[in-house]
């Protein structure tokens, strides 16, 4: 446990280099493992990109991906393809309660072998990987877009390619056109729609090194820091204006929470500073392309004393823990009036004073470690198992600290 006990930034303009993008690292490492000739620079510095990279060593055997999620559906797309592997994959308990059956009735269906080891529709799974040919299949776009990136990952190595016919709408629809645009990058034929996934052809430009942009995601919780923090003024270094991370949509949002973004293209950086305008009373945001953002918004929201109605968030109960869930819990200790359905968060603006000291539970999630973190820059406040940062941002409290945090470990 952490208690972070204020928040004190210098008075000078402060740089930070962000790790590069879980999102964007885990995409190109099963790309690396279908193609060995990429070679790949400013990798994520995580715990998840270590699993990836790990777990992609080898063919045969027990694979544990812990709370890896990203893991869990690219790998299992991936052994499922190859030929000479027959794995096992499984993971923590909460890895154990996450639906999978989609991804795999649509990788049956090309004829992988997969069979559930426990209950039908979660891992373990046993895979016993198959050259695949491809060809046209029909699947719902509405539950999650890891789904879908797997199967177009593996899909370049299939021999007739993959056409994925779209029922029920696309859920988080930049992450799919992030895999799209990486695809793109290295020569692959590929189209995305709201009806139709298409990837065709084999991979071009061999040998190519492709860098990974910082992760916008992490980037949300010091946009945190600044909206809560107006005195501060931050630097983050390798961030693009034309970013291929759904996530950069946090410059826009911020805007209305009083944040500045300033894009320097040349140095290939952002400048966060506050606007000094007026706060809105309420904000309403449909977050379904980009739910990875919204503890940060909600969190955030609740401090400035803004209600708030955040939609489009149906993929949060099937994360790390039951994200919407574990929000309304947290949050009401803090004393804010929060109601929640399957679909959407919304926040009462505070009344009353944020009460201190409150220990927040981060239920194995990273997200939610972070972002109620910056919450110090109000009142103290106790961050269970603090460790947790590890799985995407692992210098997480050392970058707070560098900025400002004052904080003490233990009870």
């Amino acid at each position: 446990m952490i208690h972070l006990k204020a928040f004190k930034p210098p008075e000078n303009e402060l740089l930070l280099t962000l790790t590069g993008s879980k999102s964007e690292t885990n995409r190109l490492l099963v790309l690396q493992a279908l193609w060995p000739e990429i070679r790949l620079n400013n990798l994520a510095q995580c715990d998840d990109a270590t699993v990836m990279i790990q777990a992609l060593t080898k063919t045969q055997g027990t694979i544990d991906v812990g709370h890896a999620g990203t893991a869990m559906r690219f790998l299992t797309a991936y052994f499922a393809s190859r030929p000479d592997s027959s794995v096992v994959l499984t993971g923590s308990p909460r890895m154990l309660e996450r639906p999978i059956g989609i991804l795999v009735d649509a990788l049956r269906s090309l004829g992988a072998e997969i069979n559930y080891l426990r209950h039908e529709g979660f891992p373990p799974l046993a895979i016993k990987g198959v050259a695949l040919a491809g060809g046209e299949i029909a699947m719902s776009g509405s539950v999650s877009s890891q789904y879908l990136t797997a199967l177009m990952l593996v899909a370049t190595r299939f021999k007739n390619g993959l056409t994925i016919r779209i029922k029920d709408g696309l859920t988080s629809l930049p992450y799919v056109t992030m895999t799209r645009s990486l695809l793109q990058s290295l020569g692959v034929d590929a189209l995305v729609s709201d009806e139709k996934i298409q990837v065709t052809g084999a991979l071009q430009k061999h040998g190519q090194l492709l860098s990974v942009e910082s992760d916008w995601s992490g980037a949300s919780y010091w946009y945190s820091m600044v909206a809560l923090t107006p005195e501060m003024s931050l630097k983050l270094r390798y961030l693009n204006q034309d970013s291929r991370q759904g996530d950069s949509a946090i410059a826009d949002l911020f805007q209305r929470l009083g944040v500045m973004t300033e894009f320097d293209v040349e140095q290939q950086s952002v400048l966060l500073r506050a606007t000094n305008q007026p706060l809105p009373d309420y904000v309403s945001w449909d977050l379904s392309d980009t739910p990875d953002i919204a503890q940060t918004i909600a969190v955030c929201c609740f401090a400035l004393g803004v209600r708030c109605h955040l939609s489009g968030l149906h993929t949060l109960k099937i994360k790390e823990t039951d994200r919407l869930e574990a929000l309304t819990v947290e949050l009401s200790k803090l004393g804010a009036m929060v109601v929640c359905n399957e679909y959407s968060i919304s926040i009462e603006a505070r009344k009353e004073p944020i009460k201190p000291n409150i220990s927040i539970k981060t239920y194995n999630d990273h997200r939610m470690a972070m972002a109620f973190a910056p919450l110090v820059s109000r009142v103290p406040i106790y961050i269970e198992d603090h460790g947790v940062v590890s799985k995407s941002y692992p210098n997480f409290w050392k970058d707070m600290t560098d900025l400002g945090l004052e904080y003490s470990l233990g009870n």
